[in-house]
């Protein structure tokens, strides 16, 4: 535990008390992934000290911005006045999620058994000595904890000009038991009326009483850590996910606090929170962004070809890019992810943009009279280099971030591996797959056109065969 408070302010690990402390481990340039190390870590250290709880804090700058500074991405809150009923359903509650798969460090952050030891002053006998009960608290304050936060002093030294703060408590180890604390000397601001007239001359302040003969001690328990969120006390329940994805581990921790929001007493609830919550924003972002980018991208192709048609050719690559991603993903046993979802999105532009190379070669054809099935033919052999080209050079430049390498490399790793699935099988949908579709579109238009011009041709002859007829009569 830091000396100051204002070491906390810089520190997202959310210590409880005394009991509790972080151990951080520096990892040389060369290290694997910090994942084995975590999960080799968390399998040894709980096996060498079986009465100690182990718990890993995000340790890359990525997961410490999606917690939003909170020391796991699984927080779970139950928020309510009613402290004794929500404990009980907190711990009843995280004792169902520790058998959750993929579920580790799983624990209370607000534990209710921290050790205590309770003074009830009497209050009457603290009157008779001219002492208020807050002069005893502000005695037992500043024997204990110092003066630092009650009266801060400091000293300037003027032979270097330095000021050093100054800090009055009674030496930790004179406070060893409880007949020591009994024996602390209380002074207070109304001990000078009855002090006499001689120590009340000189100001000093007179030992009127000590602790233990005023107060009775009392051992107890309490909250460890108080938290509020909003005004309102809550009990938080972190969590970690190792072997499994956020998204599956959340769907199963919200199965659970789903059962167990009828236990609550009145006025209480449960709120999911964390990365969790920062996830389903970010996927529900980012979805309807390439929703959105889908469908101008169409509009602007609308636009340019002068056609509904071409632009749906052109967009009927991408699910062959979608389907490389996704196996591409499953292969390499990636989770979807932010970066993955970005990965899909930079994927999904440089397809669209080769497919358009290929649909305006074949429109060129087309314009010079060749059948669909030829210029489409043709504009694949024409454009096939300018798109492997640009097709390898991305996939080679992804593939150092695809494996992973260098220091947090995995952490980018998915952007990569994204990238490489649904580019190599939109390539192959654009050289392929797109000219076909726009070689049978055009073919069903040509032919249409062509029964239409027919259909009006004979309907000509008809109509001049008629007026032929209707010459003939007349004359």
């Amino acid at each position: 535990m830091p000396v100051s408070g204002i070491n906390l302010t810089y520190d997202s690990s959310d210590p409880i008390g005394t009991e509790d402390a972080d151990v951080m481990v520096s990892l040389k340039p060369d290290h694997r992934p910090t994942a084995q190390y975590v999960a080799q870590l968390r399998n040894e250290l709980a096996k060498a000290f079986p009465g100690v709880s182990f718990a890993f804090l995000p340790a890359d700058i990525v997961s410490q911005i999606l917690n939003f500074g909170l020391p796991a991405p699984i927080d779970i809150q139950i928020v309510g006045n009613k402290l004794a009923a929500n404990r009980v359903v907190a711990n009843d509650l995280l004792a169902k999620l520790r058998g959750v798969r993929g579920l580790v460090d799983a624990r209370l952050q607000q534990p209710g058994d921290e050790p205590a030891i309770n003074i009830d002053v009497d209050r009457t006998k603290a009157m008779q000595s001219g002492l208020l009960q807050r002069d005893v608290a502000q005695n037992l304050l500043i024997a204990l904890s110092g003066s630092s936060q009650t009266t801060p002093n400091f000293w300037l030294d003027p032979k270097n000009g330095v000021s050093y703060p100054l800090m009055v408590m009674m030496p930790q180890y004179d406070v060893n038991s409880l007949q020591a604390l009994a024996n602390l000397p209380l002074t207070g601001s109304a001990t000078s009326d009855t002090a006499g007239p001689q120590n009340a001359a000189n100001g000093a302040p007179h030992v009127q009483n000590l602790l233990g003969s005023l107060g009775t001690f009392t051992r107890g328990t309490q909250q460890a850590v108080v938290s509020h969120y909003n005004v309102q006390p809550v009990l938080d329940i972190f969590g970690s996910v190792q072997g499994r994805d956020l998204g599956s581990v959340a769907n199963d921790v919200a199965a659970i606090v789903k059962s167990e929001e009828a236990k609550l007493p009145p006025g209480s609830s449960i709120v999911l929170r964390g990365q969790v919550q920062a996830m389903h924003e970010a996927f529900s972002g980012l979805l309807s962004g390439l929703v959105f980018a889908v469908a101008l991208v169409y509009l602007l192709m609308v636009v340019n070809f002068q056609s509904w048609l071409d632009p749906l050719i052109i967009l009927s690559g991408l699910p062959a890019s979608l389907a490389g991603i996704a196996w591409m993903l499953f292969a390499t046993d990636t989770t979807i992810s932010v970066p993955a979802l970005t990965g899909t999105i930079l994927c999904i532009g440089i397809a669209t943009a080769n497919s358009i190379l290929v649909i305006t070669a074949a429109r060129e054809r087309l314009a010079e009279g060749l059948a669909p099935a030829e210029a489409a033919e043709q504009a694949g052999f024409t454009r096939f280099r300018p798109v492997m080209m640009t097709a390898l050079a991305m996939l080679i430049g992804m593939l150092p971030m695809a494996l992973g390498l260098g220091d947090g490399g995995e952490q980018n790793a998915p952007l990569g591996r994204a990238v490489i699935g649904g580019l190599a099988c939109g390539t192959l949908s654009t050289l392929m797959f797109v000219p076909v579709v726009f070689s049978i579109v055009h073919g069903w238009l040509a032919r249409h056109k062509a029964h239409a011009q027919a259909r009006e041709a004979k309907a000509a002859q008809e109509a001049a065969a008629l007026d032929a007829q209707s010459a003939e009569a007349d004359q």
